[in-house]
């Protein structure tokens, strides 16, 4: 079957190469709470609607055990929410330096678009942070023909299928074998799973990966392949159907 369309996620994906932004709020708020998550709480749940993802976090035991001894208590809803209000805050006051678009993402698009694809996008930021995002990375480059968030969908995020299912509707899709969901953490895979649809991870640049450009880029041949492999092996064991090192990859695949 030929493939119609694309849908891409945005942090990790298309911009902020790593996904820092996130990271960076996450961080931050719980550090103001008194607890500093490891690298690996918080990208574990990547991807996820925001608040859902400080839940996951919370949900963790080494976490869960930090509340605990911090505040006397277990958290509640009540935490959950005050968490996630102080990570948005952060995050709406760094975003404007995180959506540059990554390497070869407008030229790709731009491919795409010539072979007659439509370029849908997901996300995992709320309609807020996109109004942020969505601008900047327009005026470098990089502009998908629709984009729904949570929000669109009653903040059922991922990894329920709804934002893709709101992209086909708008794009005019009618068959999800012939469209294609391109992400950079497993919440992505499972989206497009959920859909029905081909998955693709993307390893350079991913959540997954976790690296800055500058710290990929200063690793052995070995060490990349070495990482390549670790992130290959997280997006099978998710479901992906296809990994590719950089957005480039996604040419030979739709071809």
């Amino acid at each position: 079957m030929k493939y119609e369309a694309v849908i891409f996620d945005w942090a990790g994906t298309t911009v902020d190469y790593g996904c820092f932004a996130p990271v960076q709020a996450f961080l931050d708020a719980f550090h103001e709470y008194g607890i500093d998550p490891t690298m690996e709480e918080v990208r574990g749940p990547m991807g996820m609607l925001k608040i859902d993802h400080i839940r996951t976090m919370l949900q963790g035991e080494r976490i869960s055990a930090l509340w605990r001894d911090k505040y006397g208590r277990d958290w509640t809803e009540k935490d959950v929410q005050d968490v996630y209000e102080l990570s948005e805050k952060k995050i709406l006051e760094i975003l404007p330096d995180f959506a540059d678009p990554k390497p070869y993402v407008t030229e790709t698009v731009a491919s795409l678009r010539e072979m007659g694809m439509k370029i849908g996008s997901t996300t995992g930021y709320t309609d807020e942070m996109m109004s942020i995002v969505v601008p900047k990375a327009k005026e470098l480059g990089y502009e998908p023909d629709c984009w729904f968030s949570p929000n669109a969908v009653e903040n059922y995020g991922r990894p329920y299928p709804y934002m893709i299912f709101k992209n086909m509707e708008t794009l005019g899709l009618s068959d999800v074998r012939a469209v294609i969901k391109v992400g950079d953490t497993v919440s992505d895979i499972r989206e497009g799973i959920h859909a029905g649809m081909k998955t693709v991870g993307i390893v350079e640049g991913s959540s997954v990966l976790g690296l800055s450009k500058g710290e990929f880029d200063a690793l052995t041949e070995k060490e990349q392949r070495e990482q390549y492999e670790r992130a290959e092996k997280i997006y099978k064991e998710a479901g992906a159907d296809y990994v590719i090192r950089d957005i480039r990859g996604l040419l030979d695949i739709v071809k």
